[in-house]
């Protein structure tokens, strides 16, 4: 199954992406696909809608979600959750 990792970027230092970047390697060695958001770093001229769009559309690609801590503390993690628990995503624990 290919899973999507979610959670908080903004605000946080360096976008958080240790922690994402992280939770792709726990994944993949459990041995699931992998959607990291972060991977394709920052974009000039992005806005946070810009990368809403583009990391909803990856979501819909996905079997599962992995949330990171403070997800729910996060717009763009929570709006993600949503969208995963309305289109049957199982969320991933490890």
């Amino acid at each position: 199954m290919r899973v999507y990792i979610s959670g908080p970027m903004t605000g946080i230092p360096g976008l958080n992406f240790t922690a994402f970047n992280d939770a792709e390697v726990r994944l993949k060695a459990a041995g699931y696909g992998v959607s990291n958001p972060a991977a394709k770093g920052e974009i000039d001229g992005f806005t946070w809608s810009d990368y809403l769009r583009v990391d909803l559309r990856e979501l819909t690609t996905c079997g599962g979600i992995y949330l990171l801590p403070g997800w729910e503390n996060s717009k763009g993690a929570c709006l993600e959750y949503h969208v995963a628990k309305e289109l049957g995503l199982t969320e991933v624990r490890l």
